[in-house]
């Protein structure tokens, strides 16, 4: 499943919206950590692996598009 994800720095959040994802984290976005911790971070609430995650693209941008994959 393909989501649009749109990420909100300094706070601790996630909402999913039908193919939406809001997610806020407090990690700065220093070489590719707050990637890191988005990926986890959905993969804990969705109780995946986070394996399943991937980042297709907006490595650099707060608005991402992700692909879960099960």
């Amino acid at each position: 499943m393909i989501y649009k994800v749109h990420v909100e720095f300094s706070k601790e959040f996630l909402e999913i919206n039908n193919d939406e994802i809001k997610i806020g984290i407090k990690t700065n976005p220093i070489k590719g950590q707050a990637n890191k911790d988005i990926i986890k971070k959905i993969a804990k609430h969705l109780k995946i692996s986070t394996s399943f995650v991937q980042i297709k693209s907006g490595h650099r941008s707060s608005e991402k598009i992700i692909e879960i994959s099960e």
